[in-house]
């Protein structure tokens, strides 16, 4: 799903009071890794990553890494914090897709 600009403004403002749930660190991205991710947005349709200073990758490293293995999409990047949104397949979690759909 492309998003535009005022749908990346919603989720940028939606996700201004969450805390990471993900973190990057020394171990580096892993398949394992990008399975609890898309689990994590199933459930919730928006979430955090957070990249720890001892992480082999940098934030755009992650952000294609992300982008090329699955249909997440990477809304915000700011400093070492990745937002993250997919819309849920599962009808019951999708509050928030249905939202920006409607922007």
């Amino acid at each position: 799903m492309k998003l535009t600009g005022k749908q990346k403004r919603f989720l940028r403002a939606q996700a201004n009071q969450m805390r990471p749930i993900f973190e990057v660190g020394k171990n580096g991205l892993s398949p394992i890794w990008l399975e609890e991710i898309d689990r994590a947005l199933e459930r919730r349709e928006l979430i955090k990553i957070n990249v720890l200073q001892n992480a082999s990758v940098t934030t755009s490293e992650i952000q294609d890494y992300i982008e090329a293995k699955n249909d997440i999409n990477v809304v915000q990047t700011i400093g070492k914090t990745l937002v993250l949104f997919k819309p849920s397949s599962q009808a019951d979690h999708r509050d928030l897709s249905k939202k920006v759909l409607s922007i």
